[in-house]
């Protein structure tokens, strides 16, 4: 049994390698995240990223996708529409999936509308869909991992994330503390050794924005321990489409997206992974990994 093993040995690395994945969310939502994302895939340190299948500039994502078969790109599933005024539907119509859409036919704007009101039949047929597009439009994707976190939200949602995994052969994004500390719920009496958690999961807070970004992600990486790490960004720049699309949010705006772009593109930000022996690792690495065990 292969159980709950220490993800860096399961991988093939000593139990005291910094692996780290470096993941820009939300490729698709705007043309200013595509930019953005490309500029930080092709020059700066991230290393891996997740299409969001739904959003307007998806056809852009995907082309990029298509073009460059070895980026590690994997389908952000997505089944909230957050913004004020960018909305975005469900990829089938919306009386084939009711319970996912609010009474003008966007997505529902919050998690919390999401756990009350979505049906698992819903969200299985609307994901499923999701990931038909994507192959469809090229995207040969390495990993899925959800928008928002809605996935997580509630235990019963989590199957569904739990058996399209499965079934499409695709590791997902899991992290126990998160779901814990956020959801309420420990994910391990779900999963079984099929399915590989990491062990930490960074993602800058409202509270982080507040106290310096750099400063939050520079301490991130300075204090990396051993083991499977992920950080999450959102790379955008701060121009006129972004500013219009997050107005009213306060935060993950495109003030935020744009540190983001600044710091994972940064001298700075390569020094300290070579500083710190930090091994960056792509869910492809892992998929292929995974898919070889008996």
């Amino acid at each position: 049994m292969l159980e709950f093993l220490n993800p860096t040995e399961r991988l093939g690395y000593t139990q005291s390698t910094k692996l780290l994945i470096i993941h820009a969310d939300d490729f698709g939502l705007a043309q200013s995240e595509n930019a953005a994302t490309i500029m930080a895939l092709e020059q700066g340190s991230v290393n891996s990223s997740s299409i969001m299948v739904p959003c307007a500039w998806f056809p852009e994502s995907a082309a990029y996708s298509k073009a460059q078969p070895a980026a590690d790109l994997g389908i952000h599933l997505t089944l909230t529409s957050e913004w004020t005024y960018y909305r975005w539907r469900p990829v089938l119509p919306a009386h084939e999936v009711p319970s996912l859409v609010d009474e003008q036919g966007f997505l529902h704007d919050s998690v919390e509308k999401l756990s009350r009101y979505a049906t698992l039949p819903d969200i299985e047929k609307e994901l499923r869909a999701q990931i038909e597009r994507g192959k469809q439009f090229g995207i040969a994707p390495t990993h899925l991992d959800s928008h928002m976190f809605g996935l997580v939200a509630k235990p019963e949602f989590l199957t569904v994330y739990l058996k399209l995994g499965r079934e499409f052969g695709l590791p997902l994004l899991l992290n126990r503390d998160f779901i814990l500390r956020t959801a309420g719920y420990d994910i391990r009496p779900y999963i079984t050794d099929q399915y590989l958690l990491v062990d930490y999961l960074y993602s800058a807070e409202p509270q982080d924005y507040e106290a310096g970004m750099i400063s939050f992600y520079t301490k991130t990486l300075q204090n990396l321990q051993p083991g499977l790490s992920v950080v999450l960004l959102h790379p955008a720049y701060n121009n006129a489409e972004m500013q219009a699309i997050t107005v009213d949010h306060p935060y993950w705006a495109a003030d935020w997206r744009q540190y983001d772009v600044d710091f994972f593109t940064s001298p700075a930000c390569q020094k300290i992974l070579e500083e710190q022996q930090i091994q960056l690792i792509t869910w492809r690495e892992i998929r292929d990994k995974l898919s070889t065990e008996t």
